[in-house]
């Protein structure tokens, strides 16, 4: 998903769950409000609170962790997983130039 579809869905007010994979510390820097904030290593043990009957959107800083993310939650029964491609980083660059870049 690219991050004019994600501003698109906010917009339209589709019912989604933002699952951001960062680290505390890069929580600490920008966040989307209203995310769902797992850490990569704490996701097998936190899977109960990732929806599976909702689109999950993952987000990390550039994509490529929540690619891996993505393609993990599929495995475990979550088919509407989907990456953000560009992350925050390419949120706050195109959508939200309000957002610290990091």
């Amino acid at each position: 998903m690219t991050v004019d579809e994600l501003a698109a869905r906010i917009e339209a007010r589709e019912t989604h769950c933002l699952l951001d994979v960062r680290e505390p510390w890069e929580l600490d820097l920008c966040r989307f409000d209203g995310s769902l904030d797992i850490p990569m290593d704490e996701l097998a043990a936190r899977i109960d609170e990732i929806p599976a009957d909702l689109p999950v959107i993952v987000v990390c800083h550039h994509g490529q962790r929540s690619a891996y993310a993505t393609q993990w939650l599929r495995g475990t029964g979550r088919p509407l997983a989907v990456n953000l491609r560009g992350g925050i980083d390419a949120w706050a660059r195109r959508i939200d130039e309000t957002m610290p870049i990091y």
